[in-house]
């Protein structure tokens, strides 16, 4: 059975050292891009594929519901990977299929509703609704270590120092 060695919501998915960085921790053997649009444009399945290749890792670039598939049917074989999406949207999603993963690092996220969206780290913006799928993973689902980190020489921000931010 495959294992999540590190799952990471980043919008630029794979780029520059962060991935070569990441993709160096102690058995990891792959690394899983999971984006619909991605998924679905040749040019761009070729063109992160081509830049996870760089890290010494085979990638992977599927749909969110292909990755479900694979769990389901194949419980991602024997890769040791990292995981990787846009958005918490789509981690939450794989989590409440039932795929399994204890770390979760949130990288990058840009604002999207100057209404909503709160700076809570140099790098990520979140609105309330998704803060509190952060939480519902922590306490429901068993994502233990869910940390803010943009690059892996960048100081973490935990959960819970950004769920005060929302005093949830």
């Amino acid at each position: 059975m495959g294992v999540v060695n590190l799952a990471r919501v980043d919008e630029r998915l794979i780029h520059g050292q962060v991935m070569i960085t990441l993709s160096k921790r102690n058995g990891v053997n792959s690394i899983f891009v999971v984006d619909d649009v991605v998924a679905k444009d040749k040019f761009m399945k070729d063109l992160y594929k081509s830049a996870g290749s760089r890290t010494g890792q085979k990638t992977i670039v599927m749909t969110l519901d292909k990755c479900k598939y694979y769990w389901d049917e194949y419980r991602f074989k024997e890769y040791s990977c990292i995981l990787i999406a846009k958005t918490i949207d789509v981690m939450y999603e794989l989590v409440k299929h039932g795929v399994p993963m204890k770390e979760l690092n949130i990288g990058g996220i840009a604002q999207k509703d100057p209404e909503k969206d709160l700076l809570v780290t140099k790098s990520v913006y979140l609105n309330k609704e998704n803060a509190l799928k952060l939480k519902e993973l922590n306490e429901k689902y068993g994502v233990e270590n869910i940390y803010f980190q943009a690059t892996p020489s960048a100081s973490r921000t935990s959960l819970k120092e950004v769920l005060s931010k929302f005093k949830l």
